[in-house]
């Protein structure tokens, strides 16, 4: 899967919502390649609410990710903004697809997701985020939330397939999304096509 992440315009610092608007849509969009990938590796994971529940739980971890690198890139208060920023803009395209595909209220599927969020964050907060990446109990955590969102016959195979594919992967992929957004790596210029002629 391939992200997208430099900027547009180049030369103005950008705040802590504007980075996190960017973030949104890669977390999204990570999230949404996970649960593909499962899928193709023969997990079932059906349309309704155990599809959306598959990705609240892809997206709560991207979310911690995120938080984490911002921890090390940004100061207490723009980190701050941005998990904020972030949460609010991946909870209301969650939301909005859940009420697309299923109907009920925005807000009230927001608010819902918001308490998962907390709940999770809580016990995410426990976890260790190295300079390579999520510790072993960061991800173990992950896979045991997806654990009880599949079907029964899944559960014996999804923590391991879990830790050792998609979780390393989805960090990896936000990791170096990160850096882009964040301006972290020098923005390469495409390369000059010679012109010739004689």
């Amino acid at each position: 899967m391939r992200v997208k992440s430099q900027w547009f315009r180049e030369g103005r610092e950008k705040t802590p919502q504007e980075i996190a608007g960017a973030a949104a849509f890669i977390v999204w969009r990570i999230s949404q390649n996970v649960l593909n990938n499962m899928r193709k590796a023969d997990f079932d994971v059906a349309v309704g609410d155990q599809y959306f529940d598959f990705l609240s739980e892809s997206l709560i971890y991207l979310i911690q990710v995120a938080d984490r690198i911002a921890y090390k890139r940004l100061g207490p208060e723009a980190r701050i903004a941005f998990t904020t920023e972030l949460a609010k803009r991946v909870g209301a395209t969650l939301a909005e697809n859940q009420c697309d595909l299923l109907g009920g209220d925005v807000s009230e599927r927001c608010g819902k997701f918001f308490e998962l969020l907390n709940l999770r964050s809580g016990e995410y907060a426990e976890f260790d985020y190295r300079d390579d990446g999520p510790d072993f109990a960061f991800t173990r955590y992950f896979a045991y939330c997806l654990n009880d969102v599949v079907d029964e016959k899944d559960k014996r195979w999804v923590v391991s397939q879990v830790m050792e594919v998609e979780a390393p992967e989805a960090a990896v992929l936000l990791e170096k999304a990160m850096r882009g957004l964040l301006e972290i790596e020098p923005r390469r210029r495409p390369a000059r096509s010679a012109l010739g002629g004689e």
